[in-house]
């Protein structure tokens, strides 16, 4: 099948307890763009929030399902274990070491284990993140930060980076990331914990920091149990619509159970695991978070999917502001 490569990551979702204190850490501390306010198709009562750099670019979006009861999270493997967010030069890493410092943030010391200069930290609920350094990034281009964000944009946050899976059986992840997503793999690195095999480096497209899986198999872990600071999905970019309905045909054709095509209003996906339980998503760069509402307003009103449109009334009665200027 002639499939075109996939340009690297599309978006990352994960779960949070409290919207509201999500709101706060992602756009007052990490200065990221509220660029969609919507809601949880699951329970219209609680929030689906999109973070990401100006306008919302394919590669630069974080999202959040709000689950208000969701328990901790129990670490472990067959999960996601760490988001990157790639910022432009080593230095910067200096500006936000001190901000954290100074703020409170939960971090670690500023690293070149992954080959390139990185700050890993934490969120409140213990979401494992991690800033990583575009200045020798030869690969896919970064995003634009919002000139608005309370972090001046010379530091700000330009994408998403490289993701962590962490598995128990590394060959079955690889052989679905080279043999079904045209993956190469490209180098490795020493691992986080002593002891442990070496990180496998997996890209695809331009490579680079915005199109990089990193891989690491752990065979001395439970399997993760989910919860609040876990991270739900990933996804991958797809040229356009009519590239996705290639990739359905070719998933299928595979058979790895899967989704088919879904409509998911400001992009077009389809999801499938991966032999560990993985959730993969594969998402076209358009329509785009400007369909419903122009650059100037983006995230400030609630927006709903055309289907839901008239039980706006109901829905925005339940749910509660995320900013008290609201």
């Amino acid at each position: 099948m002639n499939l075109k490569p996939l340009k690297g990551q599309h978006h990352v979702s994960a779960i949070t307890a409290n919207a509201k204190k999500n709101y706060e850490f992602y756009t007052k501390m990490l200065g990221l763009r509220l660029v969609k306010k919507s809601i949880n198709q699951d329970d219209t009562s609680v929030y689906h929030l999109f973070y990401a750099d100006e306008r919302g670019n394919p590669g630069t979006d974080l999202t959040f399902f709000e689950i208000p009861h969701a328990g901790q999270t129990y670490k472990g493997t067959n999960s996601i274990t760490l988001t990157a967010l790639r910022v432009k030069n080593d230095e910067t890493l200096k500006f936000w070491k001190n901000r954290f410092e100074e703020s409170g943030v939960e971090h670690d010391e500023i690293s070149h284990n992954t080959g390139r200069a990185s700050l890993s930290f934490r969120d409140f609920e213990g979401q494992r993140l991690m800033l990583v350094s575009d200045q020798n990034n030869e690969g896919v281009t970064g995003g634009t930060p919002w000139d608005k964000s309370p972090v001046p944009v010379e530091y700000g946050i330009v994408g998403l980076g490289p993701v962590t899976l962490t598995v128990a059986r590394g060959e079955y992840t690889a052989k679905i990331l080279t043999d079904v997503l045209g993956y190469r793999e490209s180098r490795s690195f020493a691992a986080y914990e002593e002891g442990q095999p070496d990180i496998r480096v997996f890209e695809t497209g331009e490579g680079g920091t915005g199109a990089e899986v990193h891989l690491e198999e752990r065979n001395d872990l439970p399997q993760e149990r989910p919860g609040r600071g876990s991270v739900h999905h990933v996804a991958f970019r797809v040229e356009d619509e009519k590239e996705l309905r290639k990739w359905v045909d070719w998933i299928t054709k595979t058979k790895l159970p899967n989704s088919g095509f879904v409509e998911r209003y400001y992009f077009r996906s389809l999801y499938f695991r991966e032999p560990n339980g993985i959730l993969f998503e594969l998402a076209t760069d358009g329509p785009g978070f400007e369909t419903d509402e122009d650059f100037e307003n983006l995230g400030e009103n609630l927006s709903l999917p055309p289907y839901f449109e008239n039980q706006r009334g109901t829905i925005e009665a339940k749910l509660k502001p995320l900013d008290t200027k609201e």
